[in-house]
C-alpha cells in the first residue's frame, strides 16, 4: 500500500513542480542554471575539503611525533609522496632546511598562498550565485507585475483576471524560486569558507611547529659568521 501511494503521490508532485516552474516565466530557466551549479559545486567543494585529504592524520602526528632537533628523513618520505596541502607546504618547508630561518618562512608562506587559493577555489562562484538569484527573482518578479499591467483594460470578464492571476504568478515563482537558492547557497558558501579558514589556521600551526622542531638549536650558529666578519670590520678612526 505504501508503494501504491508513492505511485499516486509522485506523479501529482512532479506536476506541482513543472507547473510553479512554467508558470515563473522565462526567467526561471537561469534560476534552474544558478542552482544545478550551486549544488554541483557545494558536492565538489566537500568531497575536495574533506579533512584527511587536506591534513592527513599520518603526516599530522608525525610532526607531533618529531622531537626538537631530530632528523626529519621520515617525515620527508612521508610527504614525498602525498598531495596534500600540509603535504606540499611541509616539502617546501624541509627543502629549504639548509637555508637561513627566515629564508625558509617567507618559502613557506608563498607556498602558503599558493595553497589557499587552491583551497578557496570554486568558492567565488557560490558567492557570484548568492549575489544573482536575488537578482533574478527580483527580475522575474518585474517582469510578471509588467504583464500584469499590460494587460489591465485590454480585455474584460474571466480572460481579464486569468492574466492578471498569471502575470502574479510569474512574479512570485520567480522571487521564491531566486531566494529558495540564495540561501542554501549562502550557508554553504560561510561553511566552506569557515572550513578552509579553520585549516588554514591548523596547517600554519603545524608548519610553524615543524620549523621550530627543525631549527632547533641553530640559531646562533646561523649568525656565527655574520658576527665573525662584524668582528673583523675595521674601524675608522676620528680625524683631528
Amino acid at each position: 500500500m505504501i508503494l501504491a501511494a508513492i505511485t499516486i503521490e509522485t506523479p501529482e508532485t512532479v506536476n506541482t513542480v513543472l507547473g510553479f516552474f512554467s508558470k515563473g516565466g522565462l526567467f526561471m530557466w537561469p534560476l534552474l542554471a544558478c542552482s544545478i551549479v550551486s549544488v554541483a559545486m557545494m558536492i565538489l567543494r566537500e568531497q575536495a575539503l574533506r579533512r584527511t585529504k587536506v591534513l592527513p592524520p599520518l603526516i599530522e602526528s608525525e610532526i607531533e611525533r618529531l622531537a626538537p632537533g631530530e632528523s626529519p628523513e621520515r617525515l620527508s618520505r612521508i610527504v614525498h609522496h602525498d598531495g596534500s596541502s600540509l603535504a606540499r607546504i611541509a616539502r617546501v618547508a624541509l627543502q629549504y632546511l639548509r637555508s637561513p630561518r627566515s629564508e625558509n618562512v617567507e618559502a613557506v608562506q608563498t607556498r602558503a598562498r599558493h595553497e589557499m587559493v587552491r583551497l578557496e577555489k570554486g568558492l567565488i562562484i557560490l558567492e557570484v550565485i548568492v549575489g544573482i538569484a536575488p537578482l533574478l527573482g527580483l527580475i522575474g518578479a518585474v517582469s510578471g507585475l509588467v504583464h500584469v499591467f499590460s494587460q489591465l483594460g485590454l480585455s474584460s470578464g474571466a480572460s481579464d483576471t486569468r492574466q492578471i492571476s498569471r502575470g502574479i504568478a510569474e512574479a512570485l515563482n520567480a522571487t521564491v524560486f531566486g531566494l529558495s537558492i540564495a540561501v542554501p547557497t549562502l550557508i554553504g558558501f560561510t561553511y566552506f569558507s569557515r572550513k578552509v579558514e579553520v585549516m588554514s589556521v591548523e596547517m600554519e600551526t603545524l608548519v610553524v611547529e615543524l620549523i621550530n622542531k627543525c631549527y632547533y638549536g641553530r640559531s646562533s650558529r646561523e649568525f656565527a659568521p655574520a658576527k665573525a666578519s662584524a668582528g673583523t670590520m675595521p674601524i675608522s678612526t676620528p680625524v683631528a
